[in-house]
């Protein structure tokens, strides 16, 4: 039998995805708006889920720090463990690094961070409109480079479960009962 994941590891999994999924084309979505209500509108929602995400995986962070993961698969070869490693701790590195930056540039751009509207949170910086600017190319950058680590991660879970037929996929399938770590 699978060994899988616990449900939280899994909820958390998901809900971060669904976050990031939204938030990703949002983010393309409203770059290009001209200052209005509804790009403001936009952006105060792009934010509360950037937010949301950081806190969301400090929690799976500390989670996973006090919960174990299943093994690798059997009969992996190593590469792809190694490979695999690689790509979840910088997935994590990202999650935690994309809302910084994007908290920084709000910032350093003169607008404060307000979760969901009640929450106000501390600006991290001075406003500073040229540190502003390269906060949020650093932002976009590290963005696309998320998509990029996102489809490896996607294309390799597909790959285990149509060709290698090994059963990792069900290790998160929140419908799947197979064997919990």
């Amino acid at each position: 039998m699978t060994e899988r994941y616990n449900n939280v590891q899994i909820a958390l999994h998901w809900l971060i995805a669904l976050l990031i999924f939204i938030t990703f084309p949002l983010g393309l979505y409203m770059a290009d708006l001209k200052l209005s209500p509804t790009m403001l509108k936009l952006f105060s929602y792009h934010k509360w889920m950037g937010v949301t995400i950081f806190f969301l995986v400090a929690i799976r962070l500390a989670w996973r720090a006090t919960h174990p993961v299943p093994p690798p698969i059997t009969g992996m070869p190593r590469w792809q463990e190694i490979v695999s490693v690689a790509t979840h701790h910088t997935l994590y590195l990202l999650m935690v690094v994309i809302p910084l930056s994007g908290w920084l540039t709000s910032s350093a751009d003169g607008y404060q961070t307000v979760w969901f509207g009640i929450m106000p949170l501390p600006d991290l910086l001075d406003k500073n409109k040229e540190l502003g600017d390269t906060l949020g190319a650093v932002h976009e950058y590290l963005n696309w480079a998320m998509l990029a680590l996102v489809g490896l991660h996607a294309a390799a879970a597909l790959k285990h479960q149509f060709i290698d037929k090994d059963g990792l996929l069900q290790r998160m399938n929140p419908f799947f009962r197979g064997q919990a770590s």
